[in-house]
C-alpha cells in the first residue's frame, strides 16, 4: 500500500513541480516586461531588475501553485483511469479514500505552503520590492545623472545633462524650474554635481547663467553666476513615511489596523486583505477535492472522463472567481468577510461528501469490455 501510495504521489509531484515551473515562467515574463523602463528610463543595473523580478516571486507562488495543484490531480488521475490502473486498483479492493490519499496528502503539504507564503514571504518581498521602487522613484542623484536624456523629476523641475564623467562630475547642465507659476526659471551651466544635503539632495553648478521670466510683464532676467545650488529636499520623503498598502503587511498589521488616519481610512481593505490570506490557502485543498470528486466518483467509462473534467475545471474557475469577488465584497461590506470561509469550506465538504459516500456502483472487468463501454 505504501508502495502503490508512493507511486501516484511521485507522479503528482512531478506534474505540480512542471506545470508551477511552467505557469511562473510565463507570468514571471509578463511582468518582468513591465519592469524593463527601469533599465531602459532610469539606467538602473541589471542587478537591480532581478532583484525587482524575483521580488515578485511569491506573489506568483501564491496564486501559481493551488492551480497547479488541481491540474496536476486532473492529469495524474485521468491518466490512471484511462491506463485502467485504476479499474485494478479497485478490483483489488481499495477503497476511494486510498486512491485519494495521495492527492490528499499533497494537498495539505501544498496548503502549508502557500499559507508561509501568503503569511510570511508575500509581505515580505512585496515590502522590499515596494521599498525599492520607491528609493528609485525618489532617488534623484540616478535619475540626474543619466547622460542626453530630459528627466523630469517632478511637474515643476526638468533637468538635462549632455555628458557624465567616470567621478561622478556633469557637464552640460540645464534646469527648468517652474515651482513658481509666475517666475519659471532656467538655469544653465557648463558642470556641476549631485551632493548629499542636512535635508536631501541639491545640484550644484559651476559657471553658468540663470534666466528668469515674468509672465506678466515677459521680461527676461539674466544672472551669470560662478556657483549656483538648486534644492530639492521637498521632494525627498523618507522610506519609513510611505504608507504601507495590504500587501505589504503581515497578518497582525491587518487584522489590527493601527489608529492612524490611513489605516483608518482603509480599514475594511485591511481587514479584508488579512481574512483574504487566511482563506485563500484554503482553496488549495477545495480544488484538489473537486478534481478527486469529479474523477474518482461515479462509474468507470473507457470512451474517458473529458465531462468530468470539464465540469471539475468550470467549477473550479467559478471558485477562482468567486475567491475575487468576496474579496471585493468584503472591502465594500464587512459583513460579508464570512462567507469567504463558508464558501471554501462548504465545497471541501461537498466534494468530500461526493468522494467518500460510496465506491462506484460496479468495477467492470477488464475482460469484459461491454460492460465498460
Amino acid at each position: 500500500m505504501r508502495a502503490l501510495t508512493r507511486y501516484i504521489f511521485s507522479q503528482l509531484v512531478t506534474a505540480v513541480l512542471f506545470i508551477t515551473v511552467a505557469l511562473t515562467f510565463a507570468i514571471w515574463l509578463t511582468q518582468s516586461l513591465r519592469l524593463i523602463h527601469y533599465i531602459v528610463n532610469r539606467g538602473l543595473p541589471a542587478s537591480t531588475f532581478f532583484a525587482f523580478v524575483g521580488l515578485l516571486l511569491p506573489s506568483f507562488l501564491g496564486i501559481v501553485l493551488p492551480i497547479a495543484t488541481f491540474v496536476s490531480v486532473l492529469f495524474v488521475y485521468n491518466k490512471l483511469t484511462m491506463d485502467s490502473e485504476l479499474v485494478v486498483l479497485r478490483a483489488a479492493g481499495l477503497s476511494q479514500y486510498q486512491l485519494a490519499k495521495p492527492a490528499l496528502i499533497l494537498s495539505v503539504l501544498v496548503t502549508l505552503i502557500v499559507f508561509s507564503i501568503s503569511l510570511f514571504f508575500l509581505p515580505w518581498s512585496f515590502r522590499h520590492f515596494k521599498d525599492l521602487q520607491y528609493n528609485i522613484r525618489n532617488d534623484y542623484s540616478a535619475v540626474l545623472l543619466q547622460e542626453g536624456v530630459f528627466n523630469t523629476i517632478s511637474n515643476n523641475i526638468t533637468v538635462y545633462v549632455r555628458e557624465r564623467s567616470a567621478d561622478g562630475q556633469m557637464h552640460g547642465i540645464l534646469v527648468h524650474d517652474s515651482r513658481d507659476p509666475a517666475k519659471p526659471v532656467t538655469m544653465m551651466a557648463e558642470d556641476g554635481a549631485m551632493v548629499p544635503g542636512p535635508d536631501g539632495p541639491r545640484v550644484v553648478m559651476t559657471n553658468g547663467n540663470r534666466q528668469e521670466v515674468e509672465r506678466e510683464s515677459g521680461r527676461l532676467s539674466l544672472l551669470y553666476f560662478d556657483s549656483y545650488t538648486v534644492e530639492l529636499s521637498q521632494y525627498n520623503k523618507a522610506v519609513g513615511s510611505r504608507w504601507r498598502e495590504p500587501k505589504e503587511r503581515y497578518i497582525h498589521e491587518l487584522l489590527f489596523p493601527g489608529d492612524d488616519s490611513e489605516d483608518q481610512r482603509y480599514r475594511n481593505e485591511l481587514l479584508s486583505e488579512g481574512h483574504q490570506r487566511l482563506a485563500g490557502p484554503l482553496y488549495t485543498m477545495a480544488f484538489v477535492l473537486v478534481a478527486l470528486a469529479a474523477l474518482l466518483s461515479g462509474e468507470f467509462n473507457r470512451r474517458g472522463q473529458a465531462r468530468r473534467v470539464v465540469l471539475a475545471t468550470v467549477i473550479v474557475a467559478g471558485l477562482e472567481g468567486a475567491t475575487f469577488s468576496l474579496h471585493d465584497f468584503a472591502t465594500r461590506l464587512p459583513l460579508t468577510t464570512p462567507a469567504m470561509y463558508v464558501t471554501v469550506l462548504l465545497v471541501m465538504a461537498v466534494s468530500l461528501w461526493l468522494l467518500l459516500r460510496q465506491r462506484p456502483r460496479s468495477a467492470p472487468s477488464l475482460a469484459d469490455p461491454a460492460a465498460a463501454s
